[in-house]
Formats: structure tokens, sequence, C-alpha cells
């Protein structure tokens, strides 16, 4: 069970590795140089056949500019497809105020209509 565990885990740190490492337009030649190791040890890193230990992942996280919990973290493809509580709530605060404006609008033709009519006599 535990040997399952350590092989996920390793595969979804690669796959994060090698996603980080395509947003940058890199090739594993390329991130391999700037650990100083070889182009085979570090496609065993990506595809989580090597474990990877700390000191390793603090070298590659340096290299991306990212901090090595965005390594560890849920598969980096799905947290940037799924959209942000944040910008969710900043799409419906965008989306009430268009509302709101919407409604000003109406209110101000309204009484624009109300103040032009001719007063109704009885």
């Amino acid at each position: 069970m535990i040997d399952s565990l350590k092989k996920k885990t390793n595969k979804t740190i690669g796959k994060n590795i090698r996603t980080f490492r395509h947003q940058h337009g890199w090739s594993q030649e390329d991130v391999a140089n700037r650990l100083g190791i070889s182009i085979p040890a570090f496609s065993k890193i990506e595809t989580g056949v090597t474990d990877i230990n700390l000191s390793r992942l603090e070298q590659i996280a340096n290299i991306y500019e990212i901090d090595v919990v965005q390594l560890l973290s849920m598969d980096a493809e799905e947290v940037e497809q799924q959209p942000s509580n944040l910008s969710i709530v900043q799409k419906k605060l965008v989306d009430r105020e268009a509302e709101i404006v919407n409604l000003q609008r109406k209110v101000i033709l309204l009484y624009e209509e109300l103040r032009n009519a001719k007063p109704v006599r009885v």
C-alpha cells in the first residue's frame, strides 16, 4: 500500500515537473543541464521512476522560479484548468455591477418619462 502511494506521488511530482518544463518551453536537456545531471536521470525524475529528494526538488523549483509546494501539490495541469475561488467571485461581482448599471439606466429612463409626461386631467 505504501509503495503504491509512493509511486503515485513520484508520478504526480514528475508530471508537475514536466508541466512546468513545457510552460517554460524547455527541453529535458535544458533542465538536465541546469541541474547538472544527465538527460536520462532527469527523464527518470519526470516519469516518476526515481525517488526525488528534497534538495533536488528545491533545485528544480528554483529553476522554474516556483515554490516546492507547487511541485508537490495536485497535478499542475489540473490546478491551472480550475478557476480559483477568487476569480469566480470576481466574475460574479462584475456581473452584478453590470446588472446594477443596467437597472440604474432603466430607473433614469422611467424617471425621464414621468417628468416629460403630460399631466392627466380628471
